[in-house]
């Protein structure tokens, strides 16, 4: 399954603080019902490409109904088609290399 991060950037603000905008993608992403784990960046969440699509446009498209005049936003997908692919695999694949068990 596809894992995908995505980070937006809302530029042309009346601060700098960036929280109602994160707050906003993070809702936009819990009512699509696909898994989601917040970072202190970005957001990864796991799904089918199609989704994790439509999930990152209704993010973007979000940013700019809280009033942000410009938004930047990045998106990373890992879509590995030779085994099974989740958030947790991967964090448990690097954490197994350092030791830390997992």
């Amino acid at each position: 399954m596809p894992v995908c991060e995505i980070s937006v950037i809302p530029v042309g603000t009346a601060s700098p603080s960036v929280s109602e905008f994160v707050v906003e993608a993070q809702r936009v992403i819990k009512r699509s019902g696909l898994k989601s784990q917040l970072g202190p960046m970005c957001t990864s969440f796991e799904g089918g490409i199609d989704d994790i699509l439509k999930v990152a446009r209704d993010v973007h498209e979000a940013c700019f109904k809280k009033g942000a005049k410009r938004v930047l936003t990045t998106i990373k997908i890992d879509d590995r088609r030779d085994k099974p692919l989740s958030m947790e695999g991967k964090i448990s694949s690097v954490e197994k290399k350092l030791g830390c068990g997992g």
